[in-house]
Parts: C-alpha cells; structure tokens; sequence
C-alpha cells in the first residue's frame, strides 16, 4: 500500500493519462475543467440571459462527473493518502518565499497567508483572491479552456491553438513570478 503514498513516477502516470485520453477520443469527447463553469451555468437558467448558455447542458453531463471526481479524489488524497505534507522545493525558493512573508513555504501544498482563515480578515488577501479568480476565470473562457483542457486535451488532439495557448501560459507564469509576483507580495 506504500506505493499509493508516494508521487507515481512519470512512466506510470504519462501512460495513464495517456489511455484516459485516448479512451476520450474513442467516445468522441473531450476533456476540460473550465468548460464545466458553462455548464454549470446552463443548469442554473443562465441560457434564459444570454445566448452563450443556452446550449445543450445534457451532453455534458459526463465532465461534471470528472469535477466531482476530482474534488473528491482531491479530498481523499489530501487527507487520507499524503504521509507527509510538505512540498520538495529548492531552499533558495523556500527562503524567497519567506522573503516575501510566506512563513510555511514548503511546509503544505497552500499558503496559509493566502488560503488559511486569517486570509479572510485582510483585505489585499481578498482581493488578491477575487482578482486572481476573476483573471483565471475571464482568462480561460478568453483561450477557450484551460490549462489542464489545452496542455492535455488540446495538445493531445494536436490542436494549433492549444500550443499557442500552452505556450502563452508559460510566458504568463513566467511573468507572473518574476516580475509581478514580487510587486505584490
């Protein structure tokens, strides 16, 4: 059962994901979080407001399952499969962060200044939150999917926009890191 524990090496996941989407083009679907949002929407009556919901929101009831599944195998592996907590980070990144007041940087998975309770009570964490919502939000409705949808589905379809996309993604990670990233924090 150890091996459930530790982070399955590239050999294993790779092929996994690999037949996954496979499997997706053999029953003609294709997978993506952001578009589960429309969806979402669609269910809610939104589609009564604007044209862009107004769509078959039946059909996708399938990836919905994928979001379910994804939360909860996130619940699962967070609190019932990790053994230890802590992200493997290079020290020089650990002691930036704590530059930068992240005090448990490579302790957890998420910042406790951004994403604990207390994150709550500030004011620039709310709005640093909202923001960064509201950015990934318009942003992948804006490239047409997401980073998982275009970096696995899209280039897995060997789809011109999706390299275009996933290409843009990492120019903006890199941007975001070592030049706003210090600004904001």
């Amino acid at each position: 059962m150890n091996w459930i524990f530790e982070p399955w090496p590239w050999y294993v996941a790779g092929p996994l994901i690999a037949l996954i989407m496979f499997l997706l083009l053999f029953v003609d679907k294709q997978f993506g979080m952001s578009s589960n949002l429309r969806t979402m929407c669609a269910i809610g009556g939104a589609g009564k407001q604007a044209d862009f919901f107004a769509f078959d929101w039946k059909s996708q009831r399938w990836n919905l399952v994928v979001v379910l599944g994804a939360i909860i195998g996130g619940f699962l592996g967070a609190h019932l499969l990790t053994n230890d907590p802590s992200v493997a980070i290079n020290p020089e990144t650990i002691a930036t962060l704590e530059g930068l007041g992240f005090e448990n940087a490579g302790d957890t998975y998420l910042p406790e200044q951004l994403f604990g309770l207390e994150a709550f009570s500030s004011i620039k964490s709310l709005l640093i939150l909202l923001g960064g919502g509201l950015l990934i939000g318009f942003g992948s409705r804006y490239a047409g999917g997401c980073t998982s949808g275009h970096a696995i589905s899209g280039l897995s379809n060997l789809q011109l926009p999706s390299l275009i996309a996933v290409i843009g993604f990492f120019i903006g990670g890199l941007v975001m890191i070592h030049l706003l990233f210090p600004l904001i924090f």
